[in-house]
């Protein structure tokens, strides 16, 4: 009996999809063929290297590869990205990196190398933390509500510190919303504040998460609340902003990005990969020890993340009021 044109066009069809499923598992199954390079935006000892570092020791157990951490600090970041931009797109070079900076970063800099909305693709998310509201430890204001109404009296007398384009908007956010009038002095560095606040030159402090906990275990630092809109598991004890009737609610995340052309296939078993490893133990207690939270998410909630949180940052500038670079 012969076959007719429909027959075959449909066993045809049949026969097309089967292998295209078929080369898309053993595409999937032969990755990685070769050594993994992770890029870090900061240097070697940074506390971003050492989060890099572990991560990549963590993935090279189980990815059965090599994983090489390449250092290529500079231009807050952005050189590490527009390198991993530009890279072949097979999964063999990725940033385990803060991707709520590179979000940042296109409205921090005048000139962005690269549009990373459109060029990166979030293949895993591994934690969130957030900016935390300290005084020193000797302070008489033991809570957000005792800060605000001294600093209310103090008014322009009133003054606080930070090092990062983050902190900043959460100070001048938690400004804006409880009325001071309080003189923000931006420092180059977190370590370069913590003399400064310690004698009482300023009344307080919007320091990074690592940072926080650190001198808050030495008992250099006494903390108040977080800058997010849920309370962290690493510091549940802290109250969040929003509870004091502050609407804040700025999130750090890290995460591993690709070139955006990555196929599907690698894309989603690196994020197989990097959610089994955030959620052992191991990781758990390492994020923990720097004032993270474990954060696991598909490659399509996070990327629609990463590009709102593109488009947050512009609001987030003009209120700060911070001029981009360049």
């Amino acid at each position: 009996m012969g076959i007719s044109r429909r027959h075959f066009n449909i066993g045809a069809a049949t026969g097309l999809a089967a292998a295209a499923s078929g080369g898309r598992h053993a595409f999937a199954q032969a990755y990685p063929s070769q050594d993994v390079h992770f890029v870090c935006g900061f240097a070697a000892g940074s506390g971003a290297d050492i989060i890099v570092r572990f991560f990549a020791e963590k993935m090279r157990q189980v990815m059965g590869r090599n994983i090489i951490v390449d250092n290529k600090p500079g231009a807050l970041g952005n050189i590490a990205t527009e390198y991993v931009a530009r890279s072949k797109p097979d999964g063999h070079t990725m940033q385990v990196a803060g991707a709520s900076s590179l979000a940042a970063n296109m409205h921090l800099v005048k000139n962005p190398p690269i549009d990373v909305g459109s060029t990166i693709q979030v293949a895993a998310t591994i934690s969130r933390a957030t900016m935390m509201l300290a005084v020193r430890p000797d302070a008489p204001w033991k809570t957000v509500a005792e800060l605000t109404a001294a600093m209310k009296q103090k008014g322009d007398k009133a003054s606080y510190g930070f090092a990062t384009p983050i902190a900043k908007v959460i100070g001048a956010m938690y400004k804006a919303k409880a009325g001071l009038q309080a003189v923000e002095v931006p420092y180059r560095t977190g370590a370069d504040f913590l003399n400064d606040l310690a004698s009482g030159n300023i009344d307080y402090a919007i320091a990074d998460n690592i940072q926080a906990m650190g001198q808050a275990r030495a008992g250099r630092m006494r903390l108040l609340a977080v800058g997010s809109s849920e309370r962290m598991q690493a510091a549940a004890d802290l109250p969040t902003l929003a509870e004091y009737g502050y609407a804040v609610d700025i999130r750090t995340w890290w995460g591993a990005m690709v070139p955006i052309a990555t196929p599907r296939p690698i894309v989603d078993q690196l994020n197989a990969w990097f959610s089994q490893v955030v959620a052992s133990d191991d990781a758990r207690t390492f994020l923990n020890g720097v004032a993270s939270d474990p954060w696991i998410s598909t490659p399509d909630a996070a990327q629609a993340y990463f590009r709102q949180q593109i488009k947050d940052w512009g609001d987030y500038v003009r209120i700060a009021k911070i001029e981009p670079q360049g």
